[in-house]
């Protein structure tokens, strides 16, 4: 951590940063902060591992100020965006002040759609049935709800909020709105007029947002803008010699759904609506026909995966295809003089015809690197849906050539090691630098393979005094389908044991209802349902109240933070593996088993991996935490798998002693029993 005569060193800095956010010196924090200095300096790559408590905001951006080039953040979730901003940075840069002798200057980039758009607020929306735009507010009254309906009381709110707000950011908002209330208020970038056409342009929330990131030492954006930046082949980031990506464990999911591309009728028929009233009545019939033609084939539509398109389908994707490029070109054409508007009104009709374009010519190009199924929802209907097989390719090519990259997260070592996530992202296990020395030599093209290396800086916690890592054994094994009474007999035990305090972890939001009500048939204790109230909503009564259950699925394995006695149990009720019939991963499984890997492991087993070492990662949040997670799934301890899903998760002390577990439980809240 030496620095050059003259400039302060790491260690200086650190501490400087350290002591300004009231914390204190932590050998992980101090690890981490060398190793990404040391990737920075070698124009090399660094997954780093840093578990809960080990401060590994500070443990990047110290070393990634101090080098003096711009750096670009992404995370994935608005509470660590936040944080960054609005705690970390500042107090960040003011204490690295005097040290640097420079003040580096940060901002937040979004997405467009993020931004309050003072077009759409202030001359109204185009309107889907008309050829001009319309005030949703008027529309309202209309319709007799008017400005003391839900919708109407959102959007006098913004509108008295756009006169007080510096930036148009939608997280700035508080309370919140719904997306249909945003939407009346926001344009994507395909909508926008542009800046130099716009009336408002001047004042213009999104252009304001990116010249202040043009003018920082550091961005703070999210991973689906970061993925548009690298796939789509228009910059939307500023030009930056170091990327740094935190909760990097969802960057492939994120990255994903930036790449998926999807048909469904509702919104077919809205685009062909908006273009048909501007282009000539020849090209607007074609155009109508080809919408009808589409929604009759989603009709007949079964979910699953289309090995090949379909010829009824493809014969209706062309039609529609064909159309809608003839409806393009006259959109780009001539003006109507008549409509109020045009501008906006036609811009928005050619954003939505281009997406139907670009979908269908995508799905009929039939490219190998393309999954393409039939999705059916109970409330929506069917849709056709395309996903890239594979998004380590582009990341690799796209992420990593330009600039050196910091992947970080509590969670990136999967069965022991970083391979499975490295090759995730595109970075291969030939290129790896061991500690202190060159890639491992033999394979051909190492040399230009980007070279990167894995860390894991540990933990500030005990975990094997701290947390028992508890599989039901005896239990019977999950099947499809049917009720588990002894998996039932067996969580019932467990909360009584542990006297409420329990974060229930399902895999499907079935299984969380039906033990829901189980629970709250059996036990005196308080069971709140993901769904029945707002996640933050839930999540705060949890903390509340010590005696309380809380029970969900998927957004409760990564997103409860609730340290001390109200969550001393953490049951997860099966290996949650993707479903059988999930088109994209069962593709992705079948294309590592043609190669010769193995699909099951590389995909079904790490994805499953990933969720059970963020969901364990729920228990121990603090120093004095304790408790279990509770595994109500026998296969983790017999199956071969099962030592893979283990390593993965935190080291805590493990038993399939049930006996065991309960009698733990009910010591750690007695007096003298450890509790918090």
């Amino acid at each position: 951590m030496s620095a050059p005569s003259g400039d302060p060193s790491l260690s200086d800095l650190l501490n400087a940063a350290v002591g300004a956010v009231g914390g204190t010196e932590r050998p992980g924090q101090t690890a981490m902060a060398g190793a990404v200095a040391e990737a920075i300096a070698d124009g090399t790559h660094l997954l780093a591992q840093a578990g809960t408590g080990t401060g590994k905001s500070l443990g990047y951006l110290v070393p990634a100020l101090a080098q003096g080039e711009r750096v670009v953040v992404a995370t994935a979730t608005l509470a660590l965006q936040r944080q960054l901003v609005e705690r970390d940075l500042p107090r960040l840069t003011e204490a690295l002040h005097p040290l640097l002798r420079r003040r580096p200057e940060f901002a937040t980039l979004k997405g467009r759609s993020n931004y309050l758009c003072l077009h759409r607020l202030h001359e109204g929306v185009p309107s889907d049935d008309g050829d001009a735009l319309f005030d949703p507010l008027e529309a309202a009254a209309e319709a007799g709800s008017g400005p003391s309906s839900k919708l109407g009381k959102d959007l006098l709110r913004m509108r008295d909020w756009a006169d007080e707000t510096e930036t148009g950011d939608r997280d700035a908002l508080t309370p919140g709105v719904s997306d249909k209330a945003w939407s009346q208020v926001s344009v994507s970038s395909r909508e926008c007029l542009g800046a130099t056409r716009c009336a408002y342009g001047p004042d213009c929330f999104a252009e304001a947002a990116r010249e202040r990131a043009k003018l920082s030492d550091v961005i703070v954006t999210n991973h689906a803008l970061l993925a548009i930046d690298a796939l789509e082949g228009a910059p939307v980031l500023p030009e930056h010699e170091v990327l740094i990506v935190d909760e990097a464990h969802e960057l492939v999911s994120r990255v994903t759904g930036v790449a998926t591309g999807e048909l469904a009728p509702g919104g077919v028929s809205r685009a062909v609506r908006r273009s048909s009233k501007l282009i000539d009545e020849k090209a607007a019939d074609q155009l109508m026909a080809a919408g009808e033609e589409f929604e009759r084939i989603m009709e007949l539509a079964l979910p699953g995966r289309l090995e090949e398109v379909p010829e009824e389908l493809g014969h209706a994707l062309a039609l529609l295809r064909d159309a809608a490029r003839s409806a393009i070109t006259e959109l780009g054409g001539s003006r109507d003089a008549g409509t109020q508007d045009e501008d906006a009104v036609r811009r928005q009709a050619r954003a939505s015809i281009e997406t139907v374009h670009d979908v269908a010519e995508r799905v009929l190009a039939g490219s190998e690197y393309d999954v393409v199924w039939y999705e059916r929802h109970d409330r929506y209907g069917a849709s056709l849906r395309v996903a890239p097989l594979n998004v380590s390719q582009q990341l690799g090519e796209k992420l990593f050539a330009e600039r050196s990259v910091v992947l970080t997260s509590a969670t990136l070592k999967l069965g022991g090691d970083f391979h499975g996530v490295a090759a995730s992202v595109g970075l291969r296990r030939e290129a790896v630098l061991p500690e202190g020395g060159a890639p491992e030599q033999g394979a051909e093209g190492v040399a230009e393979l980007p070279r990167w290396r894995g860390l894991d800086v540990g933990s500030p916690f005990d975990y094997r005094k701290q947390g028992i890592l508890y599989v039901a054994r005896t239990l019977s094994p999950p099947g499809r389908e049917g009720d588990r009474t002894d998996m039932l007999d067996e969580l019932a035990e467990l909360i009584e044991a542990a006297g409420g305090r329990t974060l229930g972890l399902f895999s499907s939001m079935r299984g969380a209802r039906a033990a829901a009500e189980a629970m709250r048939g059996r036990l005196d204790v308080p069971v709140l349902l993901q769904g029945e109230e707002t996640l933050g909503e839930l999540i705060r009564a949890f903390a509340d109240d010590e005696a309380t259950c809380l029970f969900g699925t998927l957004s409760l394995w990564q997103g409860v933070d609730v340290p001390g006695p109200a969550c001393q149990l953490v049951v997860m009720d099966r290996v949650p593996f993707p479903r059988p019939d999930d088109p994209l991963m069962s593709a992705r499984q079948r294309a590592v088993e043609k190669a010769g890997g193995n699909g099951f492991m590389a995909v079904a087993a790490t994805h499953a991996a990933l969720l059970m070492a963020q969901g364990a990662g729920r228990l121990v949040r603090a120093t004095g935490d304790r408790g279990v997670v509770a595994v109500l799934d026998p296969r983790v301890a017999t199956a071969r798998y099962g030592s893979f899903l283990r390593a993965s998760m935190p080291d805590f002390w493990f038993t399939a002693d049930g006996a065991v577990v309960r009698r733990s439980l009910a010591a750690i809240n007695t007096p003298g029993g450890g509790g918090s």
